[in-house]
């Protein structure tokens, strides 16, 4: 059984590597490379104090490490994504398949 967290990030790395996942897996078939790869366009911008991912509704608060160059950077350091310069962001396969333990915490149907 994989453990939860084996790389130690911190929760501000984690709240953005899982938001990442949600948005990685709601590109289109174009977007995924041949190693598992896949590219994200662009981040959501929030409106209010939320944005939405897919279907989902996500609190600003939750995302302030898109907006955090370090984040970016110990997220290339330990190979969740390609390159801290971003966007577009490309998120490896590891990083799709890390178990961030946050993937139900924050996130609720968006009822608009």
């Amino acid at each position: 059984m994989q453990r939860v967290n084996p790389l130690k990030l911190n929760k501000l790395q984690l709240r953005t590597l899982v938001l990442l996942q949600i948005l990685g897996r709601t590109q289109p078939d174009e977007a995924w490379g041949s190693d598992g790869s896949v590219t994200i366009p662009r981040v959501p911008h929030p409106h209010g104090d939320h944005f939405h991912v897919g279907e989902f509704t996500v609190h600003a608060a939750d995302a302030s490490g898109f907006t955090n160059r370090g984040v970016w950077a110990a997220l290339a350091r330990k190979g969740m994504v390609k390159s801290a310069d971003v966007p577009p962001v490309e998120l490896t396969k590891e990083g799709l398949d890390y178990l961030t333990g946050l993937d139900k915490h924050f996130l609720e149907k968006s009822d608009h």
